[in-house]
């Protein structure tokens, strides 16, 4: 299974990364996910996306998480 995030905005909705201009690549692991995550969180929250969801294939893992810091 693939590993993937969705974005979502304030009210936790849905956020089509292409519409922000960012790519949010599958990974082959969880770890790697977010890994990804703690590399881009940042840039994220810059444009927009307030919480993210990490699914395995169809199954949510977590989520949501908010990006802002506590």
């Amino acid at each position: 299974m693939t590993w993937t995030w969705r974005l979502e905005d304030p009210d936790g909705a849905t956020i089509d990364p292409a519409t922000l201009g960012v790519e949010v690549p599958g990974a082959d692991n969880q770890g790697d996910a977010e890994s990804w995550l703690g590399e881009n969180w940042r840039d994220l929250l810059g444009r927009g996306v307030a919480t993210v969801s990490l699914f395995e294939g169809d199954r949510k893992a977590y989520g949501p998480m908010g990006l802002a810091p506590a």
